[in-house]
C-alpha cells in the first residue's frame, strides 16, 4: 500500500521517509516541534516564515527547502505572511539524495508528456517514469488519481504516495488542480538523477519488496 497518512508507524517499513506534517499558520502564528528522527527536512509550500533551529534563524519563502541540523533538538516556525504553510519531513535517508521541491498537476486535454507508454486514460502532461531511488509525493492541495506500481489511487490533501526504486509512477488525472511536495530519497543502483524512462534509459529494475 504505497499511500499513507501522517503519523508514527503509518509509513510502510521500507520507507526512508518515516513521517511528515503539513503545518498551516495564520499571520504571526507559531509552531514548535521536537526532532523525532536523524534526518529532518522542511519545505515552504506557501507564504514566508522565520525558522529557528539551534542558534540559527532564517527567513524562508515558498519553494525553499531546508535541511535541519542534526544537533538541533527543537525547531520553531513563525509565519511572516498570510497563508503560510510548510511541510516537515523526518526519516532515515542517506547523505546523497535525489531532488526535492514543489510540483503541480493540472488537467490537459491533449497530453504529450514524453514518458513511458501508459495503459490507462491520461488527462495531464505528467509523465510515467521511474527513479534510481524511492520517491514520495505529499499532496498539499487538490485531488486526483495517482498511479504507482500499476495501481490507481484517489489522493488528496494529507496523502503521501510512496513509490519504491524502479517502480513506475504517474499522475494521469486531476479533479482539482494539485499542489504537492516531491522528495527523492537516497540514490541507489546506477544513481541516475531525475525522471527515467524505459524508452530512453533502459528497463526499470524495481525493488519488488517496496510495495
Amino acid at each position: 500500500m504505497p499511500v499513507f497518512k501522517s503519523g508514527q508507524d503509518c509509513a510502510p517499513q521500507w520507507c526512508e521517509l518515516e513521517d511528515f506534517d503539513i503545518i498551516e499558520l495564520p499571520p504571526g502564528g507559531k509552531a514548535k516541534f521536537s526532532r523525532v528522527a536523524l534526518r529532518e527536512k522542511l519545505i515552504v509550500t506557501s507564504g514566508t516564515c522565520d525558522l529557528t533551529f539551534g542558534n540559527k534563524t532564517v527567513r524562508a519563502k515558498k519553494g525553499d527547502c531546508l535541511d535541519l541540523d542534526a544537533d538541533a533538538g527543537s525547531f520553531e516556525v513563525v509565519s511572516a505572511s498570510p497563508d503560510c504553510a510548510v511541510v516537515r519531513m523526518s526519516g532515515r535517508w542517506g547523505e546523497h539524495t535525489g531532488g526535492f521541491g514543489l510540483f503541480s498537476v493540472t488537467r490537459c486535454d491533449s497530453p504529450r508528456d514524453g514518458g513511458d507508454p501508459a495503459g490507462y486514460a491520461k488527462a495531464t502532461n505528467f509523465d510515467s517514469h521511474y527513479h534510481d531511488c524511492d520517491e514520495y509525493w505529499i499532496i498539499v492541495k487538490g485531488c486526483g488519481i495517482a498511479v504507482s506500481e500499476g495501481r490507481a489511487y484517489i489522493v488528496g490533501p494529507g496523502d503521501c504516495v510512496a513509490t519504491g526504486m524502479g517502480h513506475h509512477h504517474d499522475f494521469p488525472q486531476v479533479f482539482e488542480p494539485v499542489e504537492a511536495v516531491y522528495f527523492e530519497t537516497t540514490m541507489q543502483g546506477r544513481k541516475r538523477a531525475g525522471h527515467l524512462w524505459e524508452h530512453a534509459h533502459g528497463p526499470a529494475e524495481p525493488e519488488k519488496e517496496r510495495i
